[in-house]
Order: C-alpha cells, then structure tokens, then sequence
C-alpha cells in the first residue's frame, strides 16, 4: 500500500495552503481532490492582512498581490441617503506589514498553490480523485481514492478534510453541523461595467444597507460583484433572467443595459461541526464551518484553521502521536468560530437588512460612535481584520 504522512482532502484555497505549509515544514504531503482542477468560483474574494502574513510566510504574498486589488477602505452604506461610514485599514501602517485587504478570487489562490505543490519535492497533488472511504488504524489513516481508473488505497499517518461544506469526511464521521440555513437565497452578479462611474466615493469592498434590497458590492480585478437577497419562493430561472438582472442595476446605477459576466446563486448557512478533530482526522475550513459572506470571513478563517492543525501535525509527527494536541487545535479554534465568526457575520447581515426585529437607526448610530473614537475604531479595524480572532485563539493553552 502506498503511504505518506498526511492527507489532505480538498484542493480549494484552505487544503492547497494547509498542504504546502506541511510540505514546507519538510513532510511528505498528498493533496487530493476529486475535481479536474481548482474550481473557479464566485464565493470568496477578500484577503484579510493576518492571512497575507501567512502567506508571505510561504513566500507566496506578493505574487497574489501582483494579481490582485488593495483595498484599504471599505464602506458601510446607506442606500436610500447615501450616508455612508467608513473605515480605512491604512490606520495600521506601521503597526502591521499589510494594512489593507487584498480583493482577488479565490482560485486565484488555490491554482497558484497547486501548481507550487506539484513541483515540491515533498507533495504529490491529485486531481480526479476522491475520497470515497477511510478508516482510522492504531498508527494512521488508510485511505481509499477514486481515480479515473481504479481505486486506490494510501496509508497516511492523518487524514485532513478539507473537502468543503458538503464535506464527505465529516459526514462519515457521524459529526453533528450545527446550526440554520437562511431562508432567503443570494445571488451573485458580475459585470466590467466600472461603478465607481454612477456612484460618488464607491470603496472597492461596499456594504450597502436597505430594507428593500441590500447588497455588498466587491470589486475584484477583472469585474465588480454584486450579491443580493432573493426570497427562497422565487423560482431560480427568474433570479438568472434578464429581468432581474435588469431590476438590479436599475435600482443601482440607473441601467438596464448592462452585460454581465456570471450569474451565480447559491444558499448560505451558519453552521458549526461539533468537533473539529475525530482521532487522526481533523475538519478545516467549510468542512467545520461555514457562515454568510458579510465581512469575508469564511475563507480566511478556514486557512488559519489550517494553518494551526499544521503546526499540531508538526508537534506529532515529530515528537510523536498525543491526542493532546489535536484537542488543542479544537479548542483554540472551534469557540473562536463561535464566538467571532458566526456572531459578526451575523450581526453585518442584520445591520444590512433593516430586520423588523432590530433597531437599525441604534446599529448604525453605533457604527457613527465607533468610528468617531480612535479607540474603538482601532479595535473594530483589527476585529474586523481578523488579527483579535487569531489572538484570541493563541491565547488559549
């Protein structure tokens, strides 16, 4: 049977940066998917600055900032007043190395670091092959993959899933995902029509609030997202038509004529697993968690789940197995989840959406206090930065 030292299930931005950490840290890697490539998609797109120091860690930084936007501002927007605040991550100039987010797709990433992975020394990547059963021994993890051809069975000292919300591995496990799925469904449009020419002091990352039809507008670098609400009864043929996407820009720029690039909806979910490590298996990124995309958390989050099992992987496999240390993993990162991810991604979303059950007039004065006190502001820059999570996290012991 052929053997490594660690699996891991998933080539999207969370498995292909969680692979190359371990293969830099000099440990045999296998990274699978059961994809023919790194999907191209339309979900993440914001890179926030502890994530960039990662990845400069790697050496990889400056190549995706090459392809990608800095966006130090970003807006919270009143769409019917056009009041808007706003909060400017060049604050931390000199605090930090990356005072801005970085906007650029996600598979951006993810193919970037899959091709570094096929050429190291200490990785095998491959594509077309998925994880179709696995079973935990005394010393491992043997693995069965699907390929094109057979299947083939791979002896690992640990198994990562990486392998999304739908997460296979998880699901096998018997692992509990708790937690809603919203009832309203979002959908994602795509144009190179320039914005900023129909809207006044438009922030490349824009979190447009209306009780009718909120929105967040993101630029990245070959098109402007737009991602809007749409109630769960209207039929997806009518939400991909011409008609909505008319609707749309109408009520934003005053146009109907407007091309689009893609038309994506998709539903959201705030959900948790209940344990983050099972034995030698471990759940990273949206196999563990997954949450709306109100603040661009969801990705950055899934790397530094990675980032952190790396380092408990490194502790076993260099100075043995203990449990120990995977429960640490879980308990650094699994209350961190709660506790920030989920409840600010789901606090944007009410102060977005005029909820009847909310005081939206109180949320946004609360915003205009933050951003009026240097104190305040500089905490809810490095919150919304994802620097406190992370502190948070290493903090526990």
């Amino acid at each position: 049977m052929k053997s490594t030292q660690v699996i891991v299930a998933g080539a999207g931005p969370v498995g292909t940066v969680t692979a190359y950490r371990l293969a830099s840290m000099g440990f045999d890697v296998i990274l699978c998917e059961a994809g023919a490539n790194c999907a191209v998609d339309l979900r993440a797109s914001t890179f926030h600055p502890p994530t960039l120091e990662m990845l400069d860690e790697l050496g990889m930084a400056d190549e995706l900032i090459e392809r990608g936007l800095k966006a130090p501002v970003y807006h919270f927007r009143e769409r019917a007043s056009g009041e808007v605040v706003e909060f400017d991550l060049s604050e931390l100039e000199g605090k930090e190395k990356y005072p801005f987010r970085l906007q650029c797709e996600q598979h951006v990433l993810s193919s970037m670091v899959a091709k570094k992975l096929e050429n190291h020394p200490k990785a095998e990547v491959l594509f077309n092959h998925k994880v179709v059963h696995f079973e935990q021994t005394e010393d491992g993890v043997e693995v069965a993959l699907e390929g094109p051809f057979s299947i083939e069975k791979i002896k690992a000292k640990y198994l990562v899933a990486a392998d999304g919300g739908n997460s296979i591995i998880r699901k096998w496990l018997g692992v509990e995902f708790e937690g809603f799925t919203y009832p309203e469904k979002f959908l994602t449009l795509s144009t190179k029509v320039e914005l900023k020419d129909y809207i006044d002091n438009l922030a490349y990352v824009s979190y447009v609030s209306d009780p009718k039809e909120w929105m967040v507008l993101l630029r990245v670098p070959s098109v402007w997202r737009i991602l809007v609400p749409a109630s769960e009864d209207q039929p997806d043929e009518f939400l991909l038509s011409d008609e909505k996407k008319n609707q749309v820009f109408r009520d934003l720029i005053g146009r109907e004529d407007v091309e689009t690039e893609h038309r994506t909806i998709y539903r959201v979910h705030q959900r948790v697993a209940k344990k983050f490590n099972h034995g030698r298996v471990c759940l990273v990124g949206d196999a563990c968690h997954m949450n709306n995309p109100l603040g661009g958390f969801g990705m950055n989050s899934g790397i530094h789940d990675g980032w952190n099992l790396a380092d408990k992987i490194k502790l076993n496999l260099t100075e043995g197995h203990d449990d120990a240390n995977f429960e640490l993993y879980d308990t650094q990162r699994r209350p961190v989840t709660h506790s920030f991810i989920q409840a600010q991604t789901m606090q944007n979303k009410k102060l977005l959406e005029h909820s009847p059950e909310e005081n939206h007039a109180m949320r946004l004065q609360e915003m205009h206090d933050i951003c009026n006190d240097d104190e305040q502001r500089l905490a809810f820059l490095r919150r919304q930065a994802m620097f406190t999570s992370l502190e948070q996290a290493n903090n526990i012991k």
